[in-house]
């Protein structure tokens, strides 16, 4: 099962309540107003803050 696309119509980023774009590799989800991106593992986004990873 892949991560379902559709959910990014409801998903926010959990530090600015931003919106949210899938990774060119679709292995994680970007808000270019943090500069963060959140890992997808097993098809499931990691919304943490402290997991998210900054994006150079």
């Amino acid at each position: 099962m892949a991560f379902d696309k559709e959910l990014l119509d409801i998903l926010v980023c959990p530090k600015c309540k931003g919106d949210l774009g899938l990774t060119s590799k679709e292995n994680g989800l970007t808000c270019d107003t943090c500069k963060l991106e959140y890992p997808i593992q097993d098809d499931i986004p990691i919304m943490l803050i402290d997991q998210a990873n900054p994006i150079t």
